[in-house]
């Protein structure tokens, strides 16, 4: 019998009208948003989500503080966070990034960005796309249009209110 997310997991039929949604680059960053609607068949972007998760080849790079906010809002929703820590061991979803080298950076992008005002989370984040360049930010996330990185870039997006 598939497991939950196993059946998840099943790729789509490669298609055309699905190119958009085929990243550009293999570095995806992933925020709490998309991987909570790829686990919960009732969230508005579950379908989008699935969609996208189906076009990954590389495992996602995220943070533990969105693990921690995936986690919290999984259970209030009465989905097992266990689905997310299966997507860890099967090596889908991986942590990397480490806050304590990283304080300065996160506390200035926290206070650069006060009035949004942005969480821990995507400051790890957006941090982490400065310092990997090259990555797109998969998320639900329209704060993320105000996000710089480098503090003029724009942070290249996966997010449903625009295809990337």
């Amino acid at each position: 019998m598939w497991s939950r997310l196993e059946r998840l997991a099943r790729p789509l039929l490669q298609s055309p009208t699905l190119a958009w949604l085929r990243p550009k680059s293999k570095l995806i960053i992933a925020d709490t948003g998309p991987l909570v609607a790829y686990l919960d068949r009732s969230d508005q972007h579950h379908v989008w989500a699935r969609d996208v998760m189906n076009t990954l080849t590389e495992p996602l790079l995220t943070c533990e503080a969105v693990l921690g906010e995936a986690c919290f809002l999984l259970q209030r929703g009465k989905i097992p966070s266990s689905l997310l820590l299966q997507m860890i061991e099967r090596g889908v979803l991986q942590t990397g990034f480490d806050s304590e080298p990283e304080a300065r950076h996160l506390r200035i992008l926290i206070a650069r960005y006060a009035d949004v005002p942005m969480s821990f989370a995507d400051a790890c984040l957006v941090r982490m796309s400065e310092l990997n360049p090259k990555a797109q930010v998969w998320t639900t996330d329209s704060d993320f249009a105000i996000y710089r990185r480098d503090r003029r870039s724009l942070i290249p997006l996966i997010s449903p209110s625009r295809p990337s």
